[in-house]
């Protein structure tokens, strides 16, 4: 897993109807302005690889929690702290990322996969950021990760769905709704376009951050893993906290293959067809 450690990191907020409200995040962005009411609420930054140029040196102090490379595939750790955490089941985009004369001027999505954004629940957080990097092996990504064929109507993407569970005392839980990815609020152009002028112009207000400032600091990375949001939750994962021993599953599977009771099946027996599947399997520590 650390092979992404030059990869930007970053986050999509808001982008899978309900599951702000559901979070208890909505009241955090009730001053944000959209374009219209089902576009994403912003972006955040959960890693940044490099701050060699920093724009000054109390941002660099106030993120170097962020310059902490997070990934990890199997397992999650916990924050020594007593607070609450919770999974969030994404989906996760690897993409190219070209410049003109030191400006973000084109985003490529190249790779897909299961992602889980794990999250603290506390009330108060300055920055959306706060919230999302605690340390090594606080995010989550799959091992296995499918081209993308085209990031548009009737690509490959648009035959996934996705799903999660919760295994705790060795039974097992839906955790996320299962739902296909085409569910998603901005979807395919809509979102590549989105994101490339959020990047561009997103600036320090509220939960937000002024992204590109960070993208400036960080050399201009070429390869970005960016989260596209959490889907909902089921009433047990709204309301499950994860606790040590458990086990965080999330699975991005190809519905034309393979059937939501097969892939309950292979999460009961932890045997899994990544010929068809994104499996991201996370012991809880």
């Amino acid at each position: 897993m650390a092979k992404y450690k030059k990869f930007l990191g970053l986050g999509i907020a808001g982008n899978f109807a309900l599951h702000l409200d559901q979070a208890g995040e909505a009241e955090d962005f009730k001053d944000v302005m959209t374009a219209d009411e089902a576009a994403p609420k912003g972006m955040f930054p959960f890693f940044l690889p490099r701050q060699q140029n920093p724009v000054n040196k109390a941002e660099l102090s106030a993120k170097k929690i962020l310059t902490t490379y997070p990934l990890g595939a199997d397992n999650i750790k916990l924050p020594k702290e007593d607070v609450n955490v919770q999974a969030e089941p994404e989906v996760g985009l690897i993409c190219d990322l070209e410049y003109t004369v030191g400006q973000l001027s084109k985003v490529t999505p190249r790779y897909f996969g299961a992602y889980n954004d794990y999250s603290i629940r506390i009330k108060g957080a300055e920055k959306i950021s706060d919230k999302k990097n605690w340390g090594h092996e606080t995010k989550g990504f799959s091992n296995t990760i499918i081209e993308i064929d085209k990031f548009s109507k009737g690509g490959n993407i648009d035959n996934y769905s996705i799903c999660s569970f919760l295994r705790r005392d060795g039974e097992v839980h839906a955790y996320g709704e299962d739902v296909e990815l085409t569910g998603y609020s901005y979807f395919h152009e809509k979102l590549s376009d989105w994101i490339l002028n959020q990047i561009n112009t997103q600036e320090d207000f509220g939960p937000l951050e002024p992204i590109s400032e960070y993208i400036h600091a960080c050399d201009n990375p070429s390869e970005a893993i960016i989260s596209i949001g959490a889907t909902r939750y089921t009433e047990y994962g709204e309301k499950t906290f994860l606790k040590a021993g458990d086990e965080s599953i999330v699975i991005v599977y190809d519905r034309t293959k393979v059937s939501s009771e097969d892939v309950l099946q292979s999460v009961k027996t932890s045997h899994y067809n990544n010929e068809n599947m994104s499996v991201l399997a996370q012991k809880v520590l």
